[in-house]
């Protein structure tokens, strides 16, 4: 099969030439075209912190709800996602995790699941955002040991600052968990800790942490001084100020990777939905709990690329913030990159970028 596309991203940069798909894998790229389009392909994206979509919420759905997710989420150009669990009782957690479908799967169910971020419950008390604080917990071995037997759990999001913390951080490291610190108080000095024992980014950077200070940098400003540490940013112009987004990029570009923190409102529009048990309120653009404080977005990461693209940020690394580099969080080598040998996941974008096609495996999904 033949993607006669005018480029396509590989390593960062935009090769002139369409894409050649043979059983799946890419077999060739800088093809002669046959055609004057000015399309582009791409990696397919993945995005790390997915609470639902489509009407669907993650910590409360079955089978079928991650089918139409997953498929809704194709339509965006996201080709693998890490269903994201937030803070809830240990037998929520449990429930919610025996219903993911196996990562090995493959695109049974639309985009790739490449198993759970558990966002919880080992917390701070003080940076929640409207992670229900029933479910909250101090650090426990024991608990730690059940969630992560209850299910393929892929990430979680820990406070590092707890009493405990660190040695859980041990411990996820230890099954190869990816550790990422959020909701959190944490001032610089405990997140290095924590990032010299293995935690290797930070949840959505700025929302629901320790204000970074001019003498007090907290976990924000360890995680921007680093070269070690991928910063997770929600770029829908609500979670962030532009000029936020734009210091953020000036200081980490490469290692920034897009997420959405999408609800189940997410790829639909106003209504009624919830996050857990929390009720959500949808107003201009912004999804908030009933405190008003936010809980998540409407965003998905195709207008997450234009927003951050419309700011001034190169498209190539624009497009690598979507795949490339969250693939690298998760340590994937076959997820977020095209080269030869590579699987065939890859979204098409128009001049406007806008999504024309995305193809699985080689396969066509989803054809504007």
């Amino acid at each position: 099969m033949r993607l006669d596309v005018a480029a396509a991203l590989i390593d960062g940069k935009l090769v002139p030439g369409g894409i050649e798909i043979v059983d799946g894998h890419i077999a060739a790229y800088g093809l002669s075209r046959n055609g004057n389009g000015t399309s582009i392909a791409a990696p397919g994206f993945v995005d790390l912190q997915v609470n639902g979509f489509a009407g669907i919420d993650f910590l409360d759905t079955d089978a079928d709800g991650y089918r139409r997710a997953g498929e809704a989420l194709l339509e965006t150009g996201v080709t693998s996602y890490v269903p994201t669990l937030i803070t809830a009782p240990e037998e929520t957690l449990v429930a919610a995790l025996a219903e993911v479908p196996d990562p090995g799967d493959g695109a049974a169910n639309g985009a790739h699941v490449l198993g759970v971020h558990l966002e919880g419950p080992f917390l701070s008390a003080w940076r929640l955002g409207t992670h229900p604080p029933v479910g909250r917990r101090d650090p426990d071995r024991a608990l730690l040991e059940r969630l992560l037997a209850a299910g393929p759990v892929r990430a979680m999001t820990l406070a590092p600052e707890l009493p405990g913390a660190l040695d859980l951080v041990d411990v996820l490291v230890a099954r190869g968990v990816v550790v990422s610190c959020g909701h959190t108080d944490a001032s610089a000095e405990q997140a290095d800790l924590a990032f010299d024992r293995g935690a290797r980014t930070v949840t959505h950077l700025f929302n629901a942490m320790r204000p970074f200070m001019h003498r007090d940098p907290g976990i924000a400003g360890a995680a921007l001084a680093r070269d070690d540490v991928i910063v997770q940013i929600i770029v829908d112009g609500i979670h962030l100020a532009p000029e936020t987004t734009e210091l953020v990029w000036k200081a980490a570009a490469g290692r920034v990777a897009l997420v959405t923190d999408s609800v189940a409102a997410a790829g639909i529009g106003d209504g009624s939905y919830s996050l857990g048990t929390v009720a959500l309120n949808i107003a201009d653009g912004a999804v908030r709990g009933p405190d008003g404080i936010l809980a998540g977005s409407m965003l998905t990461m195709i207008e997450a690329v234009r927003n951050l693209h419309a700011l001034g940020a190169p498209l190539e690394q624009v497009l690598e913030a979507a795949s490339a580099v969250p693939a690298r969080v998760l340590g994937l080598d076959d997820a977020g990159r095209l080269d030869v040998g590579s699987p065939a996941d890859i979204v098409v974008l128009d001049d406007n970028l806008e999504v024309e096609s995305v193809f699985m495996r080689g396969e066509a999904r989803v054809v504007a």
